[in-house]
């Protein structure tokens, strides 16, 4: 799914425990994503790198909250984290793979804390 033909949004809310992000599009899709999986897949540099190769996993965001939303043109969001990661932009077309494919990603993403040592209570970064 390209940026151009991304459903748009029509609803981004923030629950009130700042956990969960909740995103409708106008093709009725509904996706309630967690604070934490927004936090470390985040589409900044300093988790996915430049390449495969440098793409971090980031142990210890199981209570992560968001903090702060705000709008980057008519595109994306900025999101700020109590741990005070705050440079990924989260588009659209970002938010909505990400609500599809929740369940998969999370799942690889337990696979990697396992594989490298990492759990969801400790921080670290391998």
């Amino acid at each position: 799914m390209t940026q151009a033909t991304a459903p748009w949004p029509t609803e981004l809310r923030l629950s009130k425990d700042r956990r969960t992000l909740i995103v409708a599009f106008e093709d009725g899709v509904r996706h309630e994503l967690p604070a934490e999986a927004l936090r470390v897949m985040s589409p900044s540099a300093e988790v996915q790198g430049h390449s495969e190769a440098e793409r971090k996993t980031v142990g210890g965001k199981r209570n992560v909250s968001i903090i702060k939303v705000d709008a980057v043109g008519n595109y994306a969001v900025r999101l700020a984290f109590d741990d005070m990661h705050d440079s990924g932009i989260y588009s659209w077309a970002f938010l909505r793979e990400l609500g599809d494919n929740l369940e998969s990603k999370f799942a690889r993403y337990l696979d990697d804390l396992a594989a490298k040592g990492l759990d969801r209570d400790r921080p670290g970064v391998k």
